[in-house]
């Protein structure tokens, strides 16, 4: 009878979608981008989450097989709505068709599209034949330079700061995998202006990373050999790799730690190196790891010939003479023990780590690194809970660094309505608290000198429509970036969307950001605060016309607004499109955006289309016009090449950017290449 009821199901989620499924292989996955990255800088290097991501895509997720983590590793689908998937699935018998999960309370419209490309509902069939054809191998070769001579490759005189090498970028990506048990990864990189084979960089690229995983040996759940991410808790003590904080996933404010990883991303900090594991002992998973790498930072000697660190740098560029001397100037050791016990919806897990530096870390002169961590040893410890009960995941962790302060956040995500969710967290990380690698949700970044609490919703107004908002309100208590005393701030978001299954989607979102930053009247000598808001308004509309084209249009203005100055004003229009032909070797995609703005308060970031792997959010600033072409032609089967174009075009300048950066004329331009060859 059960089976019966379940085929009824399946054929009225199929009348209710008609042909979903056809719209598998062309998810939207720049929607997906934006919404879970718009607050991260520009300039980072997406491709941990996009390798992730199209390698669902060509192995689906099986409903019927996974606990829970596979889904976890997507991103954007939040504990409490897993923990359903897997209870529908013991409550009601496997999955007989992916379209299922609509009927599942939480899953939306908008959800379920996004999430039905990763997702399959398949039986498994028995190995047969030569193991080593399950092997797969992806090599791929990028290459990119910008058009346009910047200021800092004309300059001769080597006594003065300029680029020592060329303006080509360089990347190469190795992977190969045994049917997701052995994974290999090998990466290399070169910036702009980076020697290549010459001066300090006589190995080549200027960035090499290796890592080896093997999964399911007996006992051990896992094995990494190399560079490596590690996910605990809520991110307070411990969380490398990419980490999200607000934007249109509301329910995304919830970490979900998965803890070991393979560190496959181009972005040169915040990784692990060295090697770790996780032995699973019935309901305990022990993980202990080592670490020991290479950082960039300003040493000197002191006056008594002690080594001693002034800054640490985090761009991972080494263009010039001083990015050179900073290079790898520096040594941490890190090493810990994670204990995570699992009992049926319940998780508790306690971690441990110490780091040392090889030299003195000096907190800085200015007033907000004024409780900075000064030092060359420190020491974390950190519990972590999470909790599901019926429609409530319950989640939390308490950090502790040894040598002063402490961090805490509270958080639960209640569904109080089969179309309402909220969720609601709470979070005070005291203005001592030092972590290398904690990134725990926030306004600032630091995982430091914050208070707050962010409360959101998401509510299913109809069966296409749905409404996202959030309110975020915070407090720092001691100096921070342009705030040279305690301030207060706040964050208010609201987004309709609009869903047409197979053709398209409207999206309406307002959101309003509140600081307090620096100001010096006139006549006066020292900084008071003053009151800023930036207003943002979107309207974005996506439509396919038919099986070849679909198009994206944007509308985005924003109104910046600060106690004693003029009001202004910033606007950005854009048009998509989208040519991609049932039967056809070439695709195609390219943007005409107009913009505007009268300060950089009124500077708009927006995802741009790219390469495969290579995403990221162009900024639009000033007066200007921004164009892109993106190609791609597949040669065969295994073989693949994409060619980018771009130019930014600016009528009213003589010279853009500034110091080595600097161009002369008013056109910024850059070109990419990508060879893809897989086995």
């Amino acid at each position: 009878m059960k089976y019966c009821s379940k085929i009824l199901l399946f054929i009225g989620c199929f009348i209710g979608i008609t042909c979903m499924a056809q719209t598998n292989e062309k998810i939207n996955l720049e929607e997906l981008f934006e919404s879970l990255s718009e607050e991260l800088p520009e300039d980072t290097d997406l491709s941990e989450l996009s390798e992730k991501w199209q390698y669902y895509l060509k192995h689906p997720i099986d409903l019927n097989k996974t606990d829970g983590m596979e889904l976890i590793e997507l991103q954007f689908i939040d504990p409490l709505l897993i923990q359903r998937l897997i209870e529908h699935r013991q409550v009601s018998g496997n999955f007989i068709n992916t379209l299922e999960i609509q009927s599942i309370a939480g899953f939306n419209t908008r959800l379920v599209s996004l999430l039905l490309p990763f997702v399959k509902v398949r039986e498994a069939s028995p190995l047969t034949g030569n193991k080593f054809k399950d092997v797969s191998h992806e090599f791929i070769l990028r290459y990119g330079r910008p058009l346009e001579q910047t200021k800092g490759y004309q300059i001769t005189d080597t006594t003065r700061s300029r680029y020592l090498g060329d303006p080509n970028r360089f990347a190469i990506r190795y992977r190969a995998n045994l049917k997701d048990k052995i994974r290999l990864a090998i990466n290399m990189e070169k910036d702009a202006g980076e020697p290549f084979f010459r001066d300090k960089q006589k190995l080549g690229f200027d960035f090499y990373g290796i890592s080896l995983i093997v999964k399911s040996i007996g006992p051990i759940r896992n094995l990494v050999v190399g560079d490596y991410a590690l996910q605990f808790g809520q991110g307070l003590s411990m969380w490398n790799g990419l980490s999200f904080g607000k934007g249109g996933l509301v329910q995304n404010t919830a970490r979900q730690g998965i803890g070991v990883k393979q560190y496959t991303s181009l972005n040169e900090v915040n990784f692990m190196r060295g090697i770790t594991g996780t032995l699973q002992l019935q309901r305990f998973e022990v993980t202990p790891y080592f670490s020991y790498r290479s950082i960039d930072a300003n040493v000197v000697d002191d006056s008594a010939g002690t080594r001693v660190i002034k800054t640490i740098a985090q761009s991972g560029l080494h263009r010039t003479a001083t990015e050179q001397r900073y290079r790898n100037a520096a040594h941490q050791m890190t090493y810990g023990l994670n204990v995570l016990w699992r009992y049926n919806r319940f998780k508790i897990g306690i971690h441990v780590n110490q780091s040392q530096l090889d030299a003195i870390r000096l907190r800085g002169a200015a007033k907000r690194q004024q409780y900075d961590f000064e030092g060359d040893v420190l020491q974390n410890i950190s519990l972590y809970t999470n909790y599901t009960f019926r429609n409530a995941h319950l989640f939390g962790e308490y950090a502790n660094s040894l040598d002063g302060g402490s961090a805490i956040l509270l958080g639960s995500i209640v569904s109080l309505h089969p179309r309402l969710s909220t969720v609601v967290l709470v979070r005070n990380y005291r203005k001592n608290y030092h972590t290398f690698y904690g990134q725990g949700f926030g306004e600032s970044g630091n995982t430091a000198n914050e208070e707050g609490m962010y409360a959101g919703l998401t509510y299913q107004l109809a069966r296409k429509l749905v409404w996202s908002s959030y309110m975020d309100i915070f407090r720092f208590p001691e100096a921070k970036y342009q705030a040279d005393t305690g301030s207060v701030g706040a964050d208010f978001f609201s987004q309709l969307s609009y869903i047409w299954y197979k053709k398209g989607q409207l999206i309406l979102r307002y959101r309003n950001r509140l600081k307090q930053t620096n100001y010096i009247g006139q006549g006066q000598t020292e900084s008071g605060l003053v009151n800023s808001s930036k207003q943002q308004l979107r309207i974005e509309f996506q439509y396919k016309l038919n099986t070849t084209w679909t198009i994206r249009s944007r509308a985005e203005a924003n109104l910046f607004q600060r106690e004693y100055e003029d009001n202004s004003l910033g606007y950005l229009f854009y048009q998509d499109v989208f040519w991609k032909p049932d039967i056809g070797k070439i695709q195609l995609n390219a943007r005409i955006a107009y913009f505007r703005t009268d300060t950089y308060d009124n500077r708009i970031y927006a995802y741009e289309n790219d390469v495969l792997y290579a995403s990221g959010f162009g900024m639009y600033h000033t007066k200007g016009w921004r164009a892109y072409v993106n190609l791609r032609y597949k040669i065969n089967p295994n073989l693949d090449i994409w060619a980018k174009y771009g130019v930014y075009y600016y009528p009213d300048k003589d010279t853009i950017g500034s110091g080595l950066e600097e161009i002369s004329g008013n056109r910024k331009s850059e070109i990419k290449l990508q060879l893809r060859w897989q086995l």
